[in-house]
């Protein structure tokens, strides 16, 4: 790949390393995700994001009974963590479905299709 910036020939070289790379890190998520996780469907995929709906909603909840007291007073530090501790599950959960999100978008996950899951019925 050495050879003058923008030479014809190393931009090919490196457009075919990157390839073969792409190609490689597909295979080794493949292979590493579909031994841990097997038999995702469509269903599960929308009960995942069911559960991060709800919990973006416990959050956004939590968050409305802060600005609820019509006293002004400054939210607790017991109301503040419990807050925080929804945040962090509503994040914890949306990044891992965006994590899943990423995983199919790249190929790296099987999808079981709707025909597939009744024909093993």
């Amino acid at each position: 790949m050495n050879g003058a910036p923008g030479n014809y020939q190393s931009i090919i070289q490196l457009k075919h390393f990157m390839e073969e790379l792409e190609q490689g890190i597909r295979f080794a998520n493949r292979e590493i995700i579909n031994k841990r996780i097997q038999g995702i469907d469509k269903a599960k995929i929308l009960n995942f994001s069911v559960v991060v709906g709800r919990l973006r909603a416990r959050y956004l909840e939590a968050a409305f009974k802060l600005s609820a007291d019509e006293e002004g007073r400054p939210p607790d530090n017991s109301e503040i963590e419990e807050l925080r501790n929804k945040r962090l599950m509503y994040e914890e959960a949306r990044d891992a479905f965006e994590a899943l999100r990423y995983a199919i978008e790249r190929g790296y996950i099987d999808i079981e299709s709707t025909e597939s899951v009744k024909a093993k019925e």
